[in-house]
């Protein structure tokens, strides 16, 4: 059972290798897997949770949380390890993701629930903690100041009007760190 398992998910992994997230099938994945349908229907009731399962376990596992003594060390370090992964794989897997979201709200759900409210709920710790010891002022919202340092880098992967390189990453946290600090 876990070898069919990893088979399917694997499958995922090479389609979307080769196309979007819109274009997968489960077909396709069985095919590929050498199972049927309904093995991956008995795990995974839609190609939403069938994707997701394979980038919570094929790549977000993969994400390394940085271990920093200051919020503004795990933020740099969040930045600059994820501006690389934007520019691959992960990136394209995310935008896919995101583009499917746009005709198919599961997509979007999965998504949040795999994925976006871990990294979300990660992030709120630092930032209280920073608000707690100082780091950071009282005032600060930790769900707005996410959307401040993440958002211009998922802008930047989806609308690609600029380089999303390491200089927009630091650039972003400077200038939103410079009005947070005590």
């Amino acid at each position: 059972m876990a070898a069919s398992h990893d088979t399917i998910l694997s499958a995922v992994f090479d389609i979307l290798q080769e196309k979007s997230v819109r274009d997968l099938t489960i077909e396709e994945v069985a095919k590929r897997a050498g199972v049927g349908k309904p093995t991956i229907y008995k795990w995974w009731p839609t190609k939403a949770a069938l994707v997701m399962a394979m980038f919570d376990e094929r790549i977000v596992g993969k994400l390394a949380t940085p271990n920093a003594k200051t919020a503004e060390q795990a933020i740099r370090a969040q930045v600059t390890e994820l501006i690389p992964l934007f520019n691959g794989f992960f990136g394209k897997v995310i935008a896919d993701i995101i583009a499917e979201g746009q005709s198919d709200s599961s997509v979007l759900e999965e998504y949040r629930l795999r994925y976006q409210i871990k990294l979300r709920a990660f992030s709120v710790e630092v930032i209280n903690r920073a608000v707690e010891t100082g780091e950071f002022q009282k005032k600060i919202d930790p769900e707005v100041l996410i959307d401040m340092i993440y958002g211009p880098i998922y802008y930047r992967l989806l609308v690609r009007h600029a380089p999303l390189d390491a200089a927009f990453g630091k650039a972003v946290v400077d200038n939103i760190l410079a009005h947070l600090k005590s």
